[in-house]
C-alpha cells in the first residue's frame, strides 16, 4: 500500500496504548501483529514507542502515569479523529453536550490535540495535524481497519457526532442488534455504532478499535499463546467478513477482523 501522507478531517487518523506495562505490551503485539517498536522520550522518565510495519507508523504506546493508576485509570486503546481546527471543534463538542477531559495543547512539533468525553461517556481524542499526520499505513495486516461505538443510546449518540463532524448514518437492519454506519461525503464508511447487547454485564460506553488479519482464528490462537484473553471467539458477520474481541494481558480490548473480500 503507499504511504499515507494525510487523513481526510472527521476520520479517524490515529490510535495509542496506555499501558501499565510497556515491555510486556510490546512483546504481545510484536507476536500478535509483527510490530516493530521505536522509542521516543518525550520528557524525564516519559517514553511515547511508535509501532511499525515496513517502516512506517501505524500506532503507538505509553506507560500510564502514575497519577492515572492511583486515580482508578486502567489500560486501553485510545482513537483520535483528524480535524482542521482543534480548538474550533473542542469548543463545539462542548456546546453539543460533550465533556472537556484536556481542552486543546500542542504536542511539540507534530499536532495539536484535545480529549473529550461524548455525552454517552465515550472518550474520544482530536488531532490537529503538523509533522505528525497519524497513521502513514493502512489497509496491512496489523493496521487499524475500523472503529465502532457502543453507547447506551446510539440515537443521541448519533446526533452528537453527526453535529460535531458532520457524519452521516446509515442504519442496518436485520442482525440481532441494529448497526449503524457513520459516514462522511467521500469517505466509505467512518465508523460503526451500536447499543450494547441486553446481556452486556456493566455496559461502559467506548469506541473499540479493530485490526486488520488475514486469518481471524489463527490471530486469535496468538492471542492466546502470547498470554492475551479472547474475549469473543471468532465469528462471522455475514456477508462482511470475520472479528474476535480480545484483551492484552495488561487489560485493554481490542478486535480482530478479517475481511470476506480482499
Amino acid at each position: 500500500m503507499p504511504k499515507i501522507t494525510t487523513h481526510a478531517p472527521g476520520t479517524f487518523c490515529w490510535t495509542d496504548l496506555a499501558t501499565t506495562d510497556p515491555q510486556g505490551a510490546k512483546q504481545f503485539y510484536a507476536a500478535v501483529f509483527g510490530w516493530k517498536f521505536v522509542d521516543n522520550e518525550v520528557g524525564p522518565g516519559m517514553t511515547y514507542t511508535m509501532a511499525q510495519l515496513q517502516g512506517e507508523d501505524v500506532a503507538a504506546l505509553y506507560g500510564m502515569p502514575e497519577e492515572e493508576l492511583n486515580g482508578g485509570g486502567r489500560p486501553r486503546w485510545q482513537s483520535y479523529v483528524a480535524v482542521a481546527d482543534a480548538d474550533l471543534v473542542t469548543g463545539k463538542a462542548q456546546e453539543l453536550g460533550g465533556t472537556i477531559l484536556a481542552p486543546p495543547f500542542d504536542v511539540f512539533s507534530h499536532g495539536r490535540m484535545a480529549i473529550i468525553r461524548d455525552p454517552q461517556g465515550a472518550v474520544f481524542h482530536l488531532w490537529q495535524p503538523r509533522d505528525h499526520v497519524g497513521a502513514t499505513l493502512v489497509g496491512e495486516e496489523g493496521t487499524r481497519c475500523w472503529s465502532e461505538l457502543m453507547v447506551r443510546d446510539p440515537e443521541d449518540a448519533a446526533r452528537f457526532y453527526a453535529g460535531l463532524f458532520g457524519w452521516t448514518t446509515q442504519r442496518l437492519e436485520g442482525g440481532p442488534i441494529p448497526y449503524t454506519i457513520f459516514g462522511q461525503e467521500g469517505v466509505e464508511g467512518v465508523g460503526g455504532l451500536m447499543g450494547f447487547p441486553p446481556d452486556c454485564p456493566e455496559p461502559s460506553p467506548a469506541w473499540l478499535v479493530y485490526y486488520l488479519t488475514w486469518d481471524c482464528d489463527a490471530a486469535a490462537r496468538k492471542v492466546i499463546d502470547a498470554q492475551g484473553k479472547v474475549l469473543k471467539a471468532p465469528a462471522d458477520i455475514p456477508g462482511i467478513g470475520r472479528f474476535a474481541i480480545i484483551e492484552d494481558p495488561q487489560g485493554a480490548i481490542l478486535a480482530l477482523f478479517t475481511p470476506q473480500e480482499r
